[in-house]
């Protein structure tokens, strides 16, 4: 069975399936935030519906990570190595790329375990 949580006409944010959580790729609220401030809303969003689906950041399988700007991979670290448990980082990409909104800076595509 797969269980679909907040289906819109173009996607979900997160699907269920197999004791396995995929989300869609979460992005910052309020765009005009500097780099750190989007990558704290988003591992926020993360955090969120990972807490919806009963499990955590400590069961991450897999990272994505999109930057507009490879300048801001110091400080996007930053603020990743704070919210990640010691231990458990998880198998991670990060790549530069042309975001859907000018206004975003980072996006990530999480998959975790339940």
């Amino acid at each position: 069975m797969i269980q679909r949580f907040d289906v819109g006409a173009r996607l979900s944010e997160m699907a269920v399936h197999n004791g396995v959580c995929y989300l869609a790729g979460q992005v910052a609220a309020d765009g005009s935030a500097d780099i750190t401030g989007q990558t704290r809303q988003v591992l926020a969003a993360i955090d969120a519906l990972l807490a919806r689906a009963g499990t955590d950041k400590r069961k991450l399988l897999r990272v994505e990570i999109f930057l507009k700007d490879l300048a801001d991979f110091p400080a996007m670290n930053a603020v990743w190595e704070a919210w990640l448990p010691p231990g458990d980082a998880p198998p991670r990409a990060t790549v530069k790329a042309e975001l859907a909104r000018p206004e975003w800076r980072v996006e990530m595509v999480v998959t975790a375990a339940l």
